[in-house]
């Protein structure tokens, strides 16, 4: 069959398919991924890991009392975990003569956009020195307010905004079913669309065992991600060569969200994943609301925004929707909250969101 093009790949890595059933890393299917991602580098394509399994490294190590609590007892497990799986991929990378390297970040860091930029210049130079970048969050620091669903939620933000052709999110399932997993009469939906959301009515909303997310986050970010123009691809990590098998499209089973042909710009990337971090929120009238969704590129402009709530400050993400309340997307203010106040329904020198600074929901 017809192998897939891509030049630069992110791959996620969930905690059920590196550990065993006991919690224990399963060091042979590590290997087997990292002998699959060697394969791709050997064809000059580029690969972003992203990793889960540091906490349950880490609780199988050092079993912890029943003193602790929940949170630290995770911090505890993510501190010890992480020297052990990316010392586990450091050495199983070098008998391929190849270099990995850790990255550990927060949902934080994604927040301001110099932060963001630094991150993706750091991960760019290890790409262009032939180095594998190993993402995971920092679960040692992160406030559980701000964490992450999911590694699932942080490899759409690294696909992103590293503009990847494609994203495999590996699993211990096949991929999404059109029912219950465990039905014998249930099958793989092999292909999605982003324009059709019917398939929503089959996702379970179950946990695994290790991880914080489920189907529903991974079909989340899935769908996301096809809209900014990647390949997304949900997968069961425990099959042999499901990687190279996808690459080579190989008749193998995984849902496949097909992308939007319209790519986004790199300061929309950003904003497609910053609602989480909208400082307030900015009420537009049905005229300002119909200039936005035109066909034509129109910026927000003050003279048509009806209300302002929240504090903000200059550069700060704020939420747009209408006089409904309906969620319209987000945007970067060029103004402080008590500035856009003092000339909501004005005509002001510059609009309160730049067209370039403004993602909308479809």
């Amino acid at each position: 069959m017809q192998k897939k093009s891509y030049q630069r790949i992110a791959i996620k890595v969930g905690s059920n398919v590196l550990t065993g059933s006991d919690g224990t890393l399963d060091y042979k299917r590590i290997d087997h991924i990292v002998e699959q991602i060697s394969t791709l580098k050997s064809r000059g394509i580029d690969v972003i890991l992203i990793s889960s399994g540091a906490v349950a490294a880490g609780r199988s190590l050092l079993p912890v009392t029943s003193r602790i609590d929940t949170v630290s007892a995770r911090q505890l497990w993510s501190a010890v975990g992480q020297v052990k799986l990316i010392n586990t991929y450091s050495e199983l990378f070098a008998k391929n003569e190849l270099y990995c390297a850790q990255v550990l970040t927060t949902k934080e860091n994604f927040s301001d956009r110099r932060h963001y930029l630094n991150m993706k210049n750091c991960i760019s130079t290890m790409l262009d020195n032939n180095v594998i970048p190993i993402v995971n969050e920092n679960d040692t620091i992160s406030v559980t307010e701000l964490m992450f669903t999911d590694n699932d939620e942080l490899s759409g933000l690294i696909s992103s905004m590293m503009s990847c052709h494609a994203l495999i999110i590996l699993s211990n399932v096949d991929g999404i079913y059109d029912g219950d997993p465990n039905d014998k009469n249930s099958s793989v939906i092999e292909n999605i669309k982003v324009s059709d959301r019917s398939h929503e009515n089959y996702i379970l909303m179950q946990k695994s065992g290790f991880g914080r997310g489920g189907m529903h986050t991974k079909y989340s970010v899935a769908r996301m991600i096809a809209l900014e123009g990647i390949d997304v691809f949900i997968a069961n990590g425990t099959r042999n060569n499901i990687i190279t098998g996808i690459i080579e499209d190989e008749n193998i089973s995984y849902t496949r969200f097909h992308p939007n042909r319209k790519k986004l710009k790199s300061s929309k990337k950003w904003l497609a994943h910053s609602d989480s971090f909208a400082k307030g929120i900015i009420t537009v009238n049905q005229g300002a609301k119909e200039a936005l969704f035109d066909l034509n590129a129109n910026s927000l402009l003050l003279i048509g925004v009806t209300n302002i709530k929240g504090f903000f400050k200059k550069g700060d993400i704020i939420r747009i929707q209408d006089e409904n309340g309906k969620q319209l997307g987000l945007g970067k203010s060029q103004y402080n909250s008590d500035e856009a106040i003092d000339l909501k329904g004005k005509k002001a020198r510059m609009p309160l969101i730049y067209y370039d600074y403004m993602f909308l929901y479809e």
